[in-house]
């Protein structure tokens, strides 16, 4: 396997791009894309061949998709309680389509209420990444699991509400969040096949958590739950991938 300093890889990245269309060599593999530029390079899969190899990443998307990639999971605080299962799940949850559970899957953003009323809120004042619930913004869909969540537990904000602090949140994004050769890449079908054209290199450094923060509130880093009674997949906070060089402080483009 061929060793890379990053300049080299970044030349090798434009010589991809000056290949024009090539074929998709991962079909049916949602990560094609990024196997793809892979395989072009000669690298084993998240393995970059470079120096400090263990501060970078190479992250590859296709630019129409509005897809969602997960950044890191982390469980809310107070870690003692355990906010999902304990609280979340047998107050707030409702019974799963297929099986004999409860479940407890929301998509949650800082730009507005979920269906089920709950939002993520950056509180700068208490440093704290929290989930609020507003029953006023419960959807009549649900009304009827909206008067269960009454019975069980009244329809005030949660007590307490499950958070992150910014300490927390800062250390494990900026271990997580590694500097990134960041390629964006166009897509088409030829017949039965798919290929793709590696149009856009960007160098990302530099993890900025403020920009973490104002993802959050203009609604592009999002808080996911997905658990049920019998098991917790994990809460994790996914961004959306176009977003992504918003998390950092120096973005460069090859041109």
């Amino acid at each position: 396997m061929k060793i890379y300093t990053k300049q080299q890889l970044v030349e090798e990245l434009k010589k991809i791009r000056k290949r024009g269309w090539v074929d998709n060599r991962r079909p049916g593999n949602a990560g094609g894309v990024g196997n793809t530029l892979e395989d072009l390079l000669g690298i084993e899969e998240n393995n970059l061949p470079i120096p400090n190899s263990a501060e970078w990443e190479l992250k590859c998307q296709r630019m129409e998709t509005g897809s969602l990639t997960t950044l890191f999971h982390m469980e809310p605080s107070p870690r003692a309680i355990r906010f999902v299962p304990k609280v979340l799940l047998p107050k707030y949850g409702w019974p799963h389509e297929d099986l004999d559970e409860m479940s407890f899957r929301q998509t949650i953003s800082g730009a507005r209420y979920t269906d089920r009323g709950f939002r993520v809120i950056v509180d700068r004042d208490q440093q704290k990444v929290v989930i609020s619930f507003n029953s006023r913004e419960v959807d009549s869909r649900h009304k009827a699991w909206l008067e269960d969540v009454e019975r069980r537990v009244g329809l005030g904000e949660l007590n307490p509400q499950p958070y992150w602090g910014f300490d927390d949140l800062q250390h494990k994004a900026g271990t997580k969040l590694l500097n990134s050769f960041y390629v964006v890449a166009e897509s088409r079908r030829v017949g039965r096949k798919e290929q793709f054209l590696y149009q856009r290199i960007f160098v990302l450094k530099g993890f900025h958590f403020d920009g973490f923060l104002t993802q959050i509130v203009e609604g592009d880093l999002l808080v996911d739950f997905d658990a049920r009674t019998k098991h917790n997949h994990g809460t994790k906070f996914r961004i959306r991938q176009d977003a992504l060089p918003e998390l950092y402080s120096n973005v460069t483009e090859v041109i």
